[in-house]
């Protein structure tokens, strides 16, 4: 049965996501079975969120961008923001990877920073609009019956893909597997494993090096993804505080409550494009590193 709503169970509802998996009954997205599922457990909605987003991007830049570019018609706004976006990425890698020619970090980086801007704005959607939305959809397409869906007002329907350190450590990840592979295809693996075992004490303490070497190349992708989840949770955090305000107060709290989420909302603004920036940023960097071939 649907909890009663209270301060407590209503910031527990926003910060939980839609979870399917298989229990011993069967495949099930009952949010009060997340722990019979184990390990092969799905969050629904960053997936779809990530996945919905992902594909949005690609659209609007394929229809955006004509496939003949005409010299005497004026750009659209469309294009010209593309354009801006494009040569705002160019200009990073360029400045990290200087004369190194790799015809993936461009396109991969571009990628990196629009995709995450997308997933990241969803913060400015207001925390209740689409999970009761989506709640009210699954309600009349199979709520009859069924126990978790009885009530729509608290559907567990998480909107920021960020928030969720499954789809930022997984894009970390990502990160990773690139940057070992380019550390061996640039390099050769006979050189990245001297990186990994020679420094910085020499042959001698090779355990210690390898020890401390391990830790700093792990602690980066760790890092770069708990990195956009912490600032984009702790953003949403504040959200659903203030929202409290709105709904849990007095009138007078809850006025108070309206201005705070202006002005949480326009400074939001710049988290939310730092954040992309930053991820992108230090993407470019991890994989430049990853094509030095000189010795420091």
């Amino acid at each position: 049965m649907a909890k009663e709503l209270t301060t407590e169970s209503y910031i527990e509802h926003h910060l939980t996501n839609l979870t399917c998996g298989k229990t011993s009954a069967g495949w099930t997205c009952d949010p009060y079975k997340v722990e019979q599922m184990g390990f092969w457990a799905f969050h629904v909605d960053s997936l779809f969120w990530s996945i919905f987003l992902g594909g949005l991007f690609i659209l609007f830049f394929k229809i955006a961008m004509p496939k003949k570019i005409d010299a005497a018609s004026a750009p659209t706004g469309a294009q010209n923001f593309i354009e801006m976006s494009i040569e705002f990425v160019e200009d990073n890698v360029q400045s990290l990877f200087g004369s190194v020619k790799n015809t993936l970090i461009a396109p991969l980086a571009l990628t990196v920073f629009v995709w995450i801007l997308l997933m990241n704005l969803m913060d400015l959607v207001p925390v209740d609009f689409l999970p009761v939305l989506a709640g009210h959809i699954a309600y009349a397409v199979a709520g009859e019956g069924v126990e978790w869906i009885k009530n729509p007002e608290s559907f567990y329907f998480k909107v920021v893909p960020t928030t969720d350190p499954n789809i930022t450590l997984g894009m970390a990840f990502a990160v990773f597997v690139l940057t070992i592979y380019y550390s061996i295809t640039v390099k050769g693996l006979r050189a990245f494993i001297a990186e990994l075992t020679l420094h910085p004490f020499g042959k001698w303490l090779i355990p210690v090096n390898f020890v401390l070497e391990m830790v700093n190349f792990i602690a980066k992708p760790i890092s770069l993804g708990l990195r956009l989840f912490g600032n984009l949770y702790a953003g949403e955090m504040i959200f659903i505080l203030i929202a409290l305000m709105l709904f849990f107060s007095s009138i007078p709290i809850g006025i108070l409550g309206f201005g705070l989420h202006l002005v949480w909302a326009l400074f939001h603004i710049l988290i939310v494009a730092l954040q992309a920036f930053i991820f992108m940023a230090l993407t470019i960097a991890y994989l430049a590193m990853a094509h030095e071939t000189e010795e420091h």
